[in-house]
């Protein structure tokens, strides 16, 4: 089954069963993908979680109910899932914004998110350059923060530079133990329907790691006062992608990123393994700051 067929196929499964209880492995299934490949996928083609998605196409329906049929306010949360009037009323009416008894009236405004359609457009036809590596186990020291949304959708970039700005003191913290002052990882991993974990670490030399940060050495508890925390990155393959060399790339890493997976990986024979996924921010380069730019490694396996 090819990539357009199968994305179809699963999103013509969600709408044929909107109102009942969603089964995310048999939605993956219509895919060919497993549930966490689709999940990721999705995301990352769309802009939103699956959840987002199937909630807002409820939402949609249950105002045109309220407003055409005169459907009661408790039959039609109960046709679209919810248990209650109460959170049914809270979630139409910040979606609607309006109440459920509101959309009933004549002229009510409501919203409307229309079906997905995967259509066929010429894209691509343009070079990209990547590598595969197998790289070796690795321990990464750094900090999170729970993100909502989907990697790289549309509420990444203000989470994520607001996560840069309000943290700079523990920046500078890792890069004075780090192996390499020029390079930064940011680590995305847990991804399911409620977000991500979104981390910026360093990578430590082991001494360093099993050191600065024992507190019976520097009289400090780094790791619980500073919240942060060592994370494993297992061995694994990537495929890994580079964005031009310029002065400011970070705006040009997240649509390299959309085009790897709407472009490159359909095609590749690969898809995408569960395991965090890695960006590395090339910054603090002392001979040409022309030259900055950063790495996206997608952790891959064979379909």
């Amino acid at each position: 089954m090819d990539w357009i067929t199968g994305m179809q196929n699963a999103i013509d499964y969600i709408e044929e069963h909107i109102t009942e209880r969603m089964d995310y492995e048999e939605i993956a299934r219509c895919s060919c993908l497993s549930s966490y490949n689709f999940q990721r996928v999705f995301g990352i083609l769309c802009g939103y979680t699956l959840g987002e998605y199937i909630r807002n196409r409820r939402l949609s329906m249950a105002g045109q109910d309220l407003a055409q049929t005169g459907m009661k306010v408790i039959d039609v949360a109960l046709k679209y899932g919810y248990e209650s009037p109460d959170s049914f009323a809270k979630a139409f009416q910040k979606f609607h914004g309006v109440t459920p008894s509101a959309a009933c009236k004549a002229g009510a405004v409501l919203r409307s998110f229309a079906r997905l359609s995967v259509k066929i457009s010429l894209e691509g036809g343009n070079v990209m350059n990547y590598r595969i590596e197998e790289k070796p186990e690795m321990i990464l020291t750094g900090y999170k923060q729970r993100f909502q949304g989907v990697p790289y959708g549309s509420q990444r970039l203000e989470q994520e530079n607001q996560f840069w700005v309000t943290t700079r003191a523990k920046q500078w913290l890792l890069i004075g133990a780090s192996c390499d002052y020029a390079t930064h990882y940011c680590i995305v991993t847990n991804v399911d329907d409620d977000g991500y974990d979104y981390y910026i670490a360093t990578e430590l030399a082991s001494d360093e790691r099993e050191d600065m940060y024992n507190p019976e050495i520097t009289g400090v508890d780094f790791m619980e006062d500073m919240g942060f925390e060592n994370v494993l990155i297992p061995r694994q393959t990537y495929a890994i992608f580079e964005t031009e060399k310029i002065k400011y790339p970070i705006g040009k890493y997240t649509d390299l990123r959309q085009r790897i997976v709407s472009e490159w990986l359909p095609s590749s024979g690969y898809q995408i393994a569960n395991a965090p996924e890695l960006v590395l921010i090339h910054w603090r380069l002392t001979d040409d700051r022309n030259k900055r730019y950063v790495e996206i490694w997608l952790p891959i396996e064979k379909c």
